[in-house]
């Protein structure tokens, strides 16, 4: 083999070998372009996954905050609701309130009541010997149904009549006035007690409208349901 044959192999091996390069720095081009895309594509998919779950974050604390905004709502309509029937109540009972001390201008009708209220108390008490308190006012009027209250009473119970002491120290307090706007009254009735003061039974008029009331009050807010909105 001559030089000419010899340096044309060697031609021939140098632009084997460079084809060869490029064919395989193509290869590794391709092959990190690929690995590149693949990496960029996973944080795109991961940047998305993020900004997902902070969205489903946030939109679930915005959920919550109407949940909770809309439970005050409501908490605070409801307690309208009960204040607006509270003050329909506590109307009605000061009307009622009102009415009570009429009752004891109509001496005739309140002379009876006084006594079914002192035959009611005893019957509550079944006491031989009680002690009564009334208003200042009342005084002449409770001392003359005494007889005929004992006698009813013992008459029902098959007992003597009981010993009723009414009490001249202690009076219950008087009707409301201009002069005791604010203080303590009572707009009739009668209180009992056992002699020991152990045992004692209101039976004033206001006591008794407090009982009511408070017995009625469950089907008072039931009429006033959807009336008041």
């Amino acid at each position: 083999m001559n030089d000419a044959d010899v340096s044309k192999q060697i031609q021939q091996m140098v632009r084997f070998i460079h084809q060869e390069a490029e064919e395989k720095a193509n290869e590794i081009l391709v092959s990190a372009e690929e690995e590149f895309n693949i990496e960029k594509l996973q944080l795109v998919e991961a940047e998305k996954k993020k900004i997902r779950q902070e969205y489903e974050r946030k939109e679930k604390q915005v959920q919550v905050r109407k949940k909770i905004e809309y439970s005050m709502q409501l908490n605070a309509s409801r307690i309208k609701v009960l204040q607006a029937q509270d003050d329909v109540v506590n109307s009605m009972k000061d009307v009622a309130g009102k009415d009570l001390l009429n009752v004891s201008q109509h001496h005739h009708q309140y002379k009876h009541l006084l006594k079914d209220l002192i035959v009611q108390s005893l019957l509550r008490l079944k006491e031989p010997a009680v002690l009564l308190r009334c208003r200042k006012d009342d005084h002449h009027l409770v001392e003359s149904v005494l007889h005929s209250a004992k006698g009813e009473y013992a008459e029902k119970v098959n007992v003597y009549p009981p010993e009723i002491i009414v009490d001249h120290d202690v009076y219950l307090p008087p009707a409301p006035s201009h002069h005791n706007a604010h203080g303590p009254f009572c707009s009739g009735g009668v209180v009992l007690a056992s002699r020991d003061g152990k045992i004692v039974f209101e039976n004033s008029l206001d006591a008794r409208l407090d009982v009511v009331f408070r017995k009625k009050l469950p089907e008072i807010r039931k009429l006033l349901v959807g009336q008041i909105v």
